[in-house]
């Protein structure tokens, strides 16, 4: 029998269920493994904004990892809200629990409305404990630049700056960019990945979707740039499908076709 890959996403909870763990659970289904979760904060959140956030305390976040690297074994990672240094500290100790598994970082630090999810003061940590430690980091371009700090530059020159914090391969994704290209970086290869821009798209919880979905394939053997194209298809096509009828605000993608089976 062919073994279950399975994908460890910490992260926090979106009570509105279109971004955080919920979105990754949907990615990890949709691309054929098993999710598990250490839930770093949750947050009152809807698809107008969000309205409270309570951090985990870093033992419990130490001990959910810990309880699912015991018992059922972790393939890959990935990282999304961190919120503080206690936080991002916890994790740097929770990965020393499953050294092998490959770490996919969406270094999460603006909610879809605007709010705050990373504070300022913690972008440090987060560039010193855990991008040294990724297989793959994948920011958006205001991400990127908050990470390499200075002013706009093109997607290549932020992929190569944050490749130099020690991850293994950047992924500058396109969601804010006139073309919807991501730009993959691995010290060797770069590469640029392709997709159609949808306007009228649903796209709360598309970072998720797309680090999820890379972490799953990664799980499943694919190279981080296999992985990477993966992820920008399912990431694309679940903009394209995404549910507009859900709340006042962005909706959420819909990575599991749900659109499709209601029409």
């Amino acid at each position: 029998m062919t073994r279950t890959p399975r994908v460890l996403s910490i992260a926090g909870s979106d009570s509105g269920g279109g971004a955080g763990i919920q979105a990754d659970l949907k990615a990890f289904a949709a691309a054929g493994v098993h999710g598990m979760t250490a839930i770093t904060a949750i947050t009152a959140q809807n698809t107008v904004g969000v309205t409270a956030v309570h951090a985990i305390p870093p033992r419990i976040i130490i001990e959910q990892v810990k309880a699912v690297a015991d018992d059922i074994g972790v393939d890959a990672v990935k990282i999304g809200m961190l919120g503080d240094q206690p936080t991002i500290e916890a994790v740097a100790k929770a990965l020393d629990l499953i050294p092998d598994a490959p770490v996919v970082i969406d270094p999460v630090m603006v909610s879809e409305s605007g709010a705050r999810l990373l504070g300022e003061h913690a972008v440090g940590e987060l560039r010193d404990l855990l991008l040294p430690r990724a297989a793959v980091v994948t920011p958006n371009v205001p991400e990127a630049l908050v990470l390499v700090g200075g002013n706009r530059k093109e997607p290549a020159e932020l992929a190569e700056e944050i490749r130099l914090f020690g991850p293994k391969a950047v992924v500058v994704t396109g969601g804010h960019r006139e073309q919807a290209i991501d730009t993959f970086y691995d010290g060797e290869q770069l590469v640029e990945i392709p997709g159609p821009r949808y306007s009228d798209g649903a796209a709360h919880g598309s970072g998720c979707t797309h680090s999820s979905t890379l972490a799953a394939w990664l799980a499943r053997g694919a190279t981080p740039l296999e992985a990477a194209k993966e992820a920008k298809s399912a990431a694309s096509a679940a903009v394209r499908d995404g549910l507009r009828d859900i709340g006042a605000g962005p909706g959420p993608v819909d990575v599991l076709g749900q659109t499709s089976r209601l029409s």
